[in-house]
């Protein structure tokens, strides 16, 4: 399985170069050359950790099967997620069930695949015969900054570096993020909202002139928000999970389809659900949940995608982007995998 950019601008390469990389250089995210399918016979009656391998393994052609193993049996665990059931699904009523994501180490959802994406960065440094210091940049609007600095921290060969808006966090977001125990761990607060963090760090991943000063220092970028593959591949798995789950607890039979509501800012979590239901999950709609900063409803709705429009704070953080960056895989996808028309409508 090799990876290529969505804007047709950079030659295919491995997983271990995609999940380092974390975007394309010269502008496009990585996306696998296929989808593979995994019916969910296949994970029925695993654990989590199993599960994750059987995904794992689909994407991750130049990871050994004992390679996954160990990292997914290293991460999907008790002791991380505080619980067997690293996402328990919770039964609300009769078809209605919410799936539990806020188990791990910082209580937010970005936990489930950013306590995995160190050891898939890792692992692929090795993989590369990488000599030279990785500096992560991320930008948060609150949940995944926590996130990476605690997966990230004292990693060796690593720094990384969130920016999150100033005073546009919740006051215990940005005291994880301030309070984070690393030596290898940087907070930058950014006058502005989540999209101003963003388009900063995009900036500075098409800086050549920055990046040629960096390799000097014998450092060179990466990423840890969703438009690394590394980060989007193991949201895939909870859907899997969720499903199979369904099936072994007769609530639905085996090929039923469901329905999937997940509240959406960047874009990254509902696009897992849909590379799952492309894969072999069955669904039957993937309901896209916005707040007051209603951008991709209305793009959904419309077809419309309107970025001058006022920003309004929330008490949802993480749902208030107006510039949702994995909504270009998904239309890169569903315009089958036209580069020509991503060049022309995304900038």
């Amino acid at each position: 399985m090799l990876y290529q950019s969505t804007r047709g601008n950079n030659e295919r390469v491995s997983a271990a170069e995609a999940i380092k990389t974390g975007m394309v250089p010269k502008g496009g995210l990585f996306v696998p050359e296929k989808v593979p399918g995994l019916l969910v016979e296949e994970v029925l009656n695993l654990s989590y950790a199993q599960t994750a391998e059987k995904v794992f393994e689909l994407f991750l052609s130049d990871f050994t099967k004992e390679e996954i193993k160990e990292i997914t049996s290293k991460v999907y665990n008790k002791e991380i997620f505080g619980r067997d059931e690293v996402a328990p699904l919770v039964e609300i009523k009769d078809k209605l069930a919410i799936l539990e994501l806020w188990h791990g180490p910082t209580a937010a959802f970005k936990d489930m695949a950013l306590q995995m994406l160190p050891y898939l960065m890792k692992k692929s440094l090795e993989k590369l015969g990488y000599d030279k210091e990785l500096l992560i940049l991320a930008a948060t609007s609150g949940d995944t900054g926590k996130a990476a600095l605690e997966g990230f921290k004292d990693v060796e060969g690593i720094k990384i570096i969130c920016l999150y808006p100033h005073q546009r966090v919740s006051k215990v977001q940005e005291l994880q993020m301030t309070t984070t125990e690393g030596e290898n761990t940087y907070v930058i607060a950014v006058k502005g909202n989540f999209d101003d963090c963003q388009s900063k760090v995009k900036k500075i991943f098409s800086d050549e002139e920055f990046k040629k000063e960096l390799l000097e220092l014998n450092t060179e970028l990466s990423s840890a928000n969703s438009i690394n593959w590394g980060r989007l591949l193991p949201q895939i798995v909870y859907y899997y999970r969720s499903y199979a789950e369904l099936v072994e607890r007769n609530e639905i039979s085996l090929g039923e389809k469901i329905n999937i509501v997940v509240p959406t800012g960047n874009f990254g979590n509902i696009l897992a659900a849909w590379y799952a239901g492309r894969m072999g999950v069955p669904i039957n709609k993937l309901i896209c949940a916005s707040n007051i900063n209603n951008i991709l409803t209305d793009f959904i709705n419309t077809g419309k995608y309107d970025t001058h429009r006022d920003f309004i704070e929330t008490n949802s953080p993480s749902m208030d982007i107006l510039v949702s960056s994995n909504l270009e895989r998904f239309i890169y996808e569903i315009t089958g995998r036209d580069d020509k028309f991503i060049n022309k409508v995304i900038s």
